[in-house]
């Protein structure tokens, strides 16, 4: 047995509470170790008296490369537990686990207090609790000066022409507005979109936004508080939510709190409003290159003209959480995604999860995280973030083929160890972004790929997100190329891949209840990738070939959807998703 591969911590993704009542105790061991696991349990306060009240066999439920994994659901009557597992490797060697280690299993070594792990009260305010509205949405982005033009009288001086085929340049504008997504909700309501994921739209003057100079002012390039008011009322009519981007780790240069700064140094009421080493403040933006060595402020990843907050600081803090109730407590929206939310200090996002909550109970806050985010992810800061290690594994298997089936299977079985189950159910599931190129200049132009990459995702347990465009075959690479104009007219829209998103979307909404069962995730024999979800026997079974041949693949139950088959056969970039009523 090895020993040093067994792992289990309490309260942790490791051992939490799900619901009320029920409990998820997971336990890894080195892969093929163990012949089995089982979990004694029962309550704390019986245990003096009786020992464990319960054993029963833990199941495997994922395999990576290194570990296998076990899970036990089990029920917390009286909000106490304590548990020890005993295990068994293939040799026969049974040994117990607790909280002081490894140990004999011996009757005396089983009914020692202090042997078991321990959670002595399970409390529901400290349950991670997600929206469940949340696995129902599939978010829709939306970049707004890109999107679409409602209203030319709004639009900047100087604008592009609507070519979804050019490349923009950093301070390009083309005049999409917030009455151009008003008039185009029909169009995502039929594309089966109930999330909008706004990027910034907050006064700034850049064509991104976020480079903010007023919070409480919609920039007037894309309309006023009325027009978007109107905006969430006709969304929440259509079924939809809505998402708005807190830029709050920074600001503009043009922000009247920076202004001062730069007017009265160290004099000003604001210079605690940021991070200043000296004074004045630098500003040689004609001389760039010299800011890695004589900037003298914080700023958001070495850019100047975005000085970073002191969110730590009491009036600051104080500022930033009342904008986050104003467009709640004016305009209703739904969920707050946070930019650059990993360089903001955690006192700050605590404070924050418990104004939006109190405001609105089912608010929903997704951090911009692209690394790994337990510490933000128990309970008390956000509630999911966007899922760039997702999309990262994704990619690069289905789109760049820079791993092979084993390691995609390895990275996505991690991931999903790395989180409560229902942290992992409201995870903002993406494949590009603003900030990524788009999906199909990555596959480089093919479709078929692009489409099994999207298919894989929106099986995924979590909430997937289109970023606009995808679902008419937009491309682009890195920025700002990503933030091509939106194609609207016949001849610049790809109808097969709209017609092919709308069907997937339909596929997600009908079999909701089996993507969130149970996940298995393995490699058959003849290298097709095979992704298994469902709950009480009702299963989807999803087969893709990324072999780079085609493959002999019989027909498993009732066909959903597929690509590339071809009798019994399915080709290469090919995929089949079933519906069977069958067990894994």
């Amino acid at each position: 047995m090895e020993i040093t591969s067994v792992y289990h911590r309490p309260e942790s993704e490791f051992a939490y509470l799900y619901d009320e009542k029920t409990m998820h105790i997971r336990l890894r061991t080195q892969k093929g170790d163990m012949r089995g696991a089982r979990l004694h349990y029962g309550d704390t306060g019986i245990f003096y008296l009786k020992g464990y009240e319960h054993c029963v066999p833990m199941q495997k439920i994922l395999t990576d490369k290194y570990y296998d994994y076990f899970e036990s659901k089990v029920k917390v009557s009286h909000h106490r537990i304590q548990y020890i597992f005993e295990l068994e490797d293939q040799a026969g060697l049974k040994l117990l686990y607790g909280d002081r280690g490894v140990v004999p299993n011996q009757k005396e070594q089983l009914n020692h207090f202090m042997n078991g792990f321990k959670l002595p009260y399970c409390h529901e305010v400290d349950r991670c609790k997600e929206p469940t509205w949340v696995k129902k949405t599939i978010w829709y982005q939306i970049f707004v000066d890109r999107f679409a033009n409602g209203n030319p009288n709004r639009s900047p001086k100087k604008v592009c022409n609507w070519d979804p085929q050019r490349t923009p340049g950093h301070w390009d504008f083309y005049g999409g507005d917030l009455e151009g997504v008003i008039e185009h909700l029909d169009y995502l309501q039929d594309l089966g979109i109930n999330g909008l994921y706004f990027c910034p739209i907050f006064e700034s003057p850049s064509n991104h936004k976020y480079d903010t100079v007023d919070y409480y002012r919609i920039d007037p390039h894309f309309g006023d508080g009325k027009i978007f008011k109107h905006l969430v009322e006709e969304a929440h009519k259509c079924g939809m939510k809505v998402m708005l981007d807190a830029v709050f780790n920074h600001i503009g240069i043009a922000s009247k709190y920076w202004q001062d700064v730069i007017q009265k140094g160290e004099n000003s009421l604001y210079k605690d409003w940021f991070h200043i080493y000296s004074y004045p403040v630098w500003q040689d933006y004609d001389h760039m290159e010299k800011r890695f060595e004589q900037l003298n402020y914080d700023t958001f990843g070495y850019e100047p003209r975005m000085p970073k907050w002191n969110t730590a600081d009491p009036e600051v803090k104080h500022y930033l959480l009342d904008i986050a109730s104003y467009w709640i407590e004016n305009y209703d929206i739904d969920a707050w995604r946070m930019d650059v939310s990993d360089e903001i200090d955690h006192q700050f996002w605590r404070a924050f999860r418990q104004k939006v909550t109190a405001i609105k109970p089912d608010f929903y806050t997704v951090g911009e995280v692209w690394h790994n985010a337990q510490a933000w992810l128990n309970g008390d800061e956000y509630h999911a973030v966007m899922n760039y290690n997702l999309a990262e594994s994704i990619k690069q298997y289905f789109l760049t083929g820079e791993i092979d089936t084993a390691e995609l299977i390895h990275q996505v079985i991690v991931q999903q160890m790395k989180y409560r189950r229902q942290v992992t159910e409201a995870m903002l599931n993406l494949l590009d972004s603003h900030d990524t190129p788009r999906i199909l200049t990555l596959a480089k132009g093919n479709k078929d790929f692009v489409k099994a990459a999207l298919t894989f995702l929106f099986l995924q347990a979590g909430s997937p997100c289109l970023y606009y465009g995808t679902e008419v075959g937009l491309e682009g690479g890195e920025d700002p190329d990503n933030r091509r104009a939106m194609a609207w007219k016949l001849d610049q829209v790809d109808s097969e891949m709209k017609d092919f998103v709308k069907q997937l979307i339909h596929l997600r909404r009908t079999c909701l209840p089996q993507i969130f069962g149970d996940f298995h995730l393995t490699e058959e024999a003849n290298g097709i990738l095979a992704l298994e979800v469902g709950v009480d026997g009702q299963r989807l079974l999803a087969r893709f070939n990324q072999t780079g041949q085609v493959l002999f693949l019989p027909q498993v139950g009732e066909t959903l959807l597929s690509q590339k088959r071809e009798g019994e056969y399915i080709g290469y970039g090919g995929f089949e998703v079933s519906f069977i009523k069958a067990p894994i």
